[in-house]
């Protein structure tokens, strides 16, 4: 019987391929930020980072970074606490109205960030005056630009699961609503939640226009004018959160695999 599927020498030329793609640009960066102007290579660069008085000339960072995990937590929250339970929901009763909903979660993906900006203007207009002009209410605009991806992790896991057969049969046992959503759904699903806060905390660290065109300091702000200066500073920085985007991916294969072999 013939195989339909590639053979394993080719999956592992693919694979060395995609990887390349990906390792070469990271490993040119690295020695970017290690090359030393006398010759060789030097660490110089990254202890200077954490050294207080070489590294004034790169607060602007360290305050974007900081608004940026600010950021990620709160689109984090928004995605847990009204996007996945609005779904479930929507999955549950009103099935009728699931097209329209999925249509209005992938919209956003369709529409330029400066689109977006120029809608959401006028709106952090009047956020301005009711909850101030901090950074952290960046996270509405962030929630609707993070929709689509969040949106897609979760259903994966809705599609998975038999969500009304668990819901009725936690119902039937006197449970109610929040501890059917908290204690029976929220378990089965957790994959596709930790992969929506994953993408939501990607989706965050790495957003340019929004954040520069409301005029707030962020991560990707912040190098931008950093880099103006001293340009191995955010080289540096952007390997340091890749490198933080793809431990959090690695915890999360680790938790799903976790879950995985107690449902087994």
């Amino acid at each position: 019987m013939n195989r339909l599927g590639p053979s394993p020498l080719t999956r592992w030329i693919i694979g060395i391929l995609v990887g390349a793609f990906f390792a070469i640009p990271l490993f040119s960066t690295l020695l970017y930020t290690l090359r030393d102007p006398k010759g060789g290579l030097s660490f110089a660069r990254w202890i200077a980072l954490f050294d207080p008085v070489k590294s004034a000339a790169i607060k602007p960072i360290w305050i974007g970074l900081g608004n940026s995990l600010v950021l990620a937590l709160v689109t984090v929250v928004i995605v847990l606490l009204i996007l996945a339970p609005t779904m479930i929901l929507v999955n549950l009763r009103f099935t009728r109205l699931k097209p329209v909903f999925e249509f209005v979660a992938l919209l956003p993906i369709s529409i330029p960030a400066i689109v977006l900006v120029v809608g959401l203007a006028p709106i952090y207009l009047q956020i301005g005056r009711a909850l101030g002009t901090g950074t952290w209410t960046l996270a509405f605009a962030y929630g609707i630009t993070v929709l689509p991806f969040a949106y897609r992790s979760i259903q994966a896991s809705i599609d998975a699961a038999d969500l009304r057969t668990l819901s009725e049969a936690a119902r039937s046992l006197g449970a109610s609503w929040p501890t059917v959503v908290l204690r029976v759904l929220a378990p089965n699903l957790r994959q596709g939640l930790l992969a929506a806060s994953l993408i939501s905390i990607a989706v965050v660290l790495g957003e340019f226009t929004i954040a520069s065109l409301l005029n707030r300091p962020v991560f990707q702000t912040a190098m931008v004018v950093v880099g103006k200066q001293d340009p191995y500073a955010p080289a540096i920085f952007t390997l340091l959160a890749l490198l933080l985007v793809f431990a959090l991916l690695l915890l999360i294969g680790r938790l799903a695999r976790g879950t995985r072999k107690a449902r087994s």
